[in-house]
């Protein structure tokens, strides 16, 4: 008997790894080569594409999409609507008009490291870190990195301030 619980509708490969405690509820998809940690809540119609990393003790939120590429470390917090993308160019054909394959796709990965939070509807470009313990606002897009402890918002998100551990502005 498995030692996470997963919802009658959720997809979970049998290629992916999920630790004691987790959650992953109604119609979230894990594919192959996830690696989800300990006591985790995975929401209801979140996608988490083939080999995400994703610590211990992190909430991802009701339709969350997490791509290929991205890491989460532990105790992060990922609002509702939040996408954390994974390709710099993306097109669905080649110059020549071939559709693009997977030798034609080039990764940038994101991480989002201990602690950090993103507010609902958060976009996250390929390529960017989340600092540790930082805070995004909700409805921002993460065009660069973010500094540890920083909070930042905005299209495109910009640093107004530092946060405590609590996500207090000091």
């Amino acid at each position: 008997m498995a030692d996470f619980f997963v919802h009658p509708t959720a997809e979970v490969s049998p290629k992916a790894k999920v630790g004691k405690g987790t959650k992953i509820w109604h119609g979230a998809q894990v594919r192959e080569d996830v690696e989800i940690g300990e006591n985790c809540i995975i929401g209801k119609n979140t996608y988490i594409d083939f080999g995400v990393k994703i610590g211990n003790n992190c909430k991802i939120q009701n339709n969350c999409s997490v791509y290929h590429g991205a890491t989460v470390e532990e105790g992060v917090f990922i609002g509702p609507h939040c996408i954390l993308t994974n390709d710099k160019n993306p097109r669905a054909v080649n110059a020549d008009l071939t559709l693009k394959g997977a030798s034609d796709w080039k990764v940038a990965k994101v991480l989002v490291k201990k602690g950090a939070s993103l507010g609902a509807g958060t976009i996250v470009l390929p390529g960017v870190t989340v600092g540790e313990w930082a805070m995004i606002g909700s409805g921002s897009v993460v065009t660069k990195d973010v500094e540890d402890f920083a909070l930042a918002y905005g299209n495109p998100a910009r640093t107004a301030g530092k946060v405590n551990k609590e996500g207090l502005k000091v």
